[in-house]
């Protein structure tokens, strides 16, 4: 106890550096778990554009039949944009 130093009080008054408080927070994880989570993200996206482009393609005479506002073209690109934002997901988790 005698040998730990106490800090001043100019450097209690004075905020941390955000740099280094980031550096503080960053949990470091293994380069075999960020490949695992970003296959897991990248295959969400492979499938949610498959399987919704399929469904979009079952239901396409019920979707015209209803004059909904929402044609075929916006939910093609409703789905596309989820595909794309977890496929963005599990590249940021490779790269993070």
């Amino acid at each position: 106890m005698a040998g730990d130093k106490l800090p001043s009080t100019y450097s209690l008054d004075r905020p941390e550096k955000l740099n280094d408080l980031l550096k503080k927070d960053r949990v470091d994880d293994c380069f075999g778990c960020r490949v695992v989570g970003a296959t897991a993200f990248g295959g969400l996206g492979a499938y949610s554009y498959f399987s919704g482009l399929h469904h979009l393609e079952q239901n396409r005479a019920k979707i015209i039949a209803s004059k909904s506002m929402f044609g075929m073209r916006s939910r093609r690109f409703g789905i596309t944009g989820i595909s794309l934002g977890l496929a963005f997901m599990g590249f940021w988790r490779l790269t993070q």
